[in-house]
Order: structure tokens, then sequence, then C-alpha cells
């Protein structure tokens, strides 16, 4: 017979793993939340809940679901390196407020399913318990060690599950304005797919500006279309939401030939001005606009530490950010407050510059880009939408905002925190003269040079930062 007990204690959560020969595997995760059971309950219950639960490693995409957790089903395929599979999942046991399971329908195990138990702990706390019930299948090699591995798996996944769950309480306290009405364009790329699960999972109501040939974002939201390139827009579908949040822009990771910087400039300016000139006609205008603008606004500046009153740069990009930020006069003019955030460099596996180093790094092939002392000015995915809440939800940021970790580091750093991370080796630079070969002049603005940006006005605004250690966040985003 085989029986483990085993206990991890952290601050707040506890695991717990029994197996028995023959039998199927329980799996107990129990943390404690400063928040009511109806609070954490209701969390749970809103839509982008599962993706805010989704950590950033795990390859899983929603390919259909019908109603909630009180009876619903959600179809999903999931990738584990070359590995593809179907997992069908139902919801029942539902008690408003206490409890509700998951239960496989059709999928890789033999059986499983999982029960979250909500449990008050006075007035303003409480206790969550996930519990796990699972049998490996008979044909699996080795079942043992299959059960010893998934259980390892998900005491990471549930300690990632249940630190979002406190953080994104911890964000909800900030909140001044409750079920806010909120425009998102921008919404299928890499940062609006991470911001609406945290808006809707915070209450509020979120509808998605997209052109007509856009795919679907990963939370189902009412949709209006326009056409920048047209000035195609219908001003009477914006009346009455109370923030706007524009993120749309063709992605500049590529070669720049003068088409390209075209198409890169109509994408940023044409698109903000039309949406900032239609909002400020409105009757029932928003009252605050989140537009996207990049740090490449402060051009390479060496080690030179740079916050929002620091002067504009030199070089295409910082053109077009100083274009790209004017583009919202028209809405500073008609009263709305508008947050220009200035993002720099976003870690994520779903896209942006660090989904493009992972293959190179992971063969072993990576390396510093050039002499490696260019400074590279990171932000999780996770901290830059939390940032966006917090700007919305504080009215004394307006104008630039820096949206970078506190802490930048060298291409050099960068490298070797990668490289640690991942246990791969970094011993082939990449020269500079190569990248320009392969790049041009994208080369010399985005990868050769760098800005050491800190985020001034966040951090003087009480913006709690979730990830400020590259190596932390790394380890944080790649599940390491």
């Amino acid at each position: 017979m085989f029986d483990t007990n085993l206990v991890f204690n952290s601050k707040n959560p506890s695991f717990h793993c029994v197996n028995c020969q023959g039998m199927p595997t329980t799996f107990k995760y129990r943390s404690r939340f400063n928040a009511p059971a109806n609070a954490i309950f209701s969390w749970h219950e809103a839509p982008g809940a599962f993706e805010r639960l989704t950590p950033p490693w795990l390859n899983v995409e929603v390919l259909e679901r019908t109603g909630g957790i009180a009876g619903g089903n959600v179809n999903l395929k999931i990738a584990k390196g070359p590995a593809q599979f179907i997992w069908k999942l139902g919801h029942d046991q539902y008690e408003k407020g206490v409890q509700f399971r998951d239960y496989q329908i059709e999928g890789p195990f033999k059986s499983w399913y999982q029960i979250h138990r909500f449990e008050p702990d006075g007035e303003d706390a409480c206790f969550l318990t996930d519990t796990i019930n699972f049998e490996i299948p008979e044909y699996v090699p080795v079942k043992f060690l299959a059960d010893q591995v998934f259980v390892h798996d998900l005491k990471r996944l549930f300690q990632y599950r249940h630190r979002i769950i406190a953080e994104d309480f911890d964000l909800a306290r900030t909140t001044k304005e409750k079920n806010m009405k909120v425009l998102v364009s921008g919404s299928t790329g890499m940062i609006g797919s991470n911001l609406i699960p945290i808006l809707t999972t915070q209450g509020h109501s979120i509808t998605s500006l997209v052109r007509p040939q856009s795919k679907s974002t990963a939370v189902a939201t009412p949709k209006i279309d326009w056409e920048p390139k047209t000035g195609t827009i219908d001003p009477a579908m914006l009346e009455g939401f109370d923030c706007v949040v524009h993120l749309a822009g063709d992605s500049i990771a590529s070669r720049w030939d003068d088409a390209k910087k075209k198409e890169l400039r109509n994408s940023r300016i044409l698109g903000t001005r039309l949406l900032c000139e239609t909002i400020a006609k409105l009757t029932n205008k928003p009252k605050v606009l989140i537009s996207a603008s990049a740090i490449g606004f402060y051009g390479d500046r060496g080690d030179e530490t740079l916050d929002e009153k620091s002067p504009k740069g030199t070089g295409f990009l910082a053109d077009l950010c100083t274009d790209w930020e004017a583009s919202t006069k028209p809405a500073v003019d008609a009263g709305i407050r508008v947050v220009n955030l200035r993002i720099g460099v976003v870690l994520s596996t779903k896209g942006g510059a660090l989904k493009q180093m992972l293959l190179p790094f992971q063969l072993g092939a990576g390396g510093q880009i050039g002499n490696g002392k260019q400074y590279f000015s990171w932000i999780t995915v996770d901290d830059l939408c939390g940032a966006i809440v917090h700007c919305i939800n504080h009215d004394e940021l307006q104008g630039p905002v820096n949206g970078t970790a506190p802490h930048p580091v060298t291409n050099s750093e960068f490298t070797k925190a990668l490289g640690k991370v991942l246990f791969r080796p970094t011993l082939i630079p990449i020269p500079s003269f190569g990248l320009r070969a392969l790049f041009g002049e994208m080369a010399d603005e985005l990868l050769i040079s760098g800005q050491k940006v800190i985020p001034a006005k966040l951090e003087r605004s009480g913006y709690k930062f979730r990830q400020t250690d590259v190596e932390s966040a790394l380890r944080e985003v790649l599940g390491a």
C-alpha cells in the first residue's frame, strides 16, 4: 500500500494530499482570504474568472462555454509540449455562497472532479478549500509517478490561483467606481485579452471596440464595429460609457520600410484621433480615457533614469509616440481625463518580446544583444493590467504615465535571469550588425538601444506592483 500525507505551509495556504493504491487520489488546497465568503464566491461566478485562474504557463483555449458555475459546461483545448487534448467539464452541486463542483464529462482522466467550498471566518474573512479527486487511467505507464507529477503541478497551480484571487481583491479595494461600463479597443491583443477578465471579475461591464475582421476576445463581450482607416464609427453606439481603454495598434515587431512605418503611424494616430474626436462630441462622455503609448517616446538614452517629466527623445518611435499622444487632444479639450500610458516591454508567453525570445533560449542559443548594456524596462502583463485599473480609479493620474516595473535591468542582466530560469546557457551573444541586417532601423530602435524608465507616477499614487524583481517575474510567467 502507498500512503502519503503531505502538508505545505506558508503564511495562509495549506496543502494536503492522500493516495491509497487502487483508489483515486485526493488533493486539497486551503487559504484564508480577507474578504467575505459571498464576495469570493461572486468573484468565481463572474465572466473571466476562469481566465484569471489560468496561469500564464498553461496553454489553454476555451472552445465553447454554456452557462456558468450553476449548471453550465465548458470545453477546453489543452496543449502541453507536442500533445493536445480536449477536456469537457460540467458544473453542478451549486449552493450560492457555499460551494460548486466541476466534473469531467470527457477527458484525459479515468475520473476527475473538483469541489470549491467557501467557509466564512467572521464577517470579513473566509476560507476557500479546493478539493480535487482524480484517478489516472490504467493504461498510463508508471502510474505512481504520473500521480506524483500531477500532484506537484496541482500544488503549483493552486498556489498561483489563490494568490491571484488575493491580489485581485487587493486591487478591488482601490476601486472607487463600481459597475462601470467600459469600452476596450485592442481587446483581442495580448494586453486587452488579459485586461478584460480583470475588469469583469471586478464587476464591470465590458464592450469591445473591434474591426469587423477581428477574432473574438477570450471572454465573450458585446461588440461595436469600427474601421479606423476609413474613419467608420457610429457615435451613437459610444454614448454612456464611463471609461474607454484604447489599446489598438499594429505590432511594431517586424522589419520597417516606408510602407510599414506608414502602417504603424496610421494604426495608432488615425484610430486614436477618430476615437477621441468622436467621444469628445458625445452627449454622455466617458469620465476617463486610458490611451496606450510607449516608452519609445524617450528614445535611446543610455543609463539616464527617465520618469514622466523627462523630455522627448529622437528617432522614429519617439516621433510616433509624440504624435500618438497628441492625437488624444480632442478628448482632453472636451474635459475628459486622459492618461497616456507609456508601456515598456511586456512579459507574457502569449505575445510580445518574451514569446519571440523563448525558443532560441530554450534551445540554448540565447544570449545578450550587442554589448548588453542597453536598459530593458519591463513589466508583467498582469501588472500592466493592474496599472490600467489603478489609472481608471485614481483621478490624480493624467497625461503621461509610465507603464513599467520599478526596477529596469540591462539586457545582459535580463539575459542571465532568463537563462537561469530556463536552466539554459546564455553564452552566444547576438551581434548588433546581424540584427541590423535582419531588421534594419527597427533593430537600432527596439533591440540595440534602450531606456531606463521608472514608473514615478504609479508609485507616488500608491500602485502596489505584484512583481518588482525580473527573475521572480520570469518564474511567475513561465511557471518555473
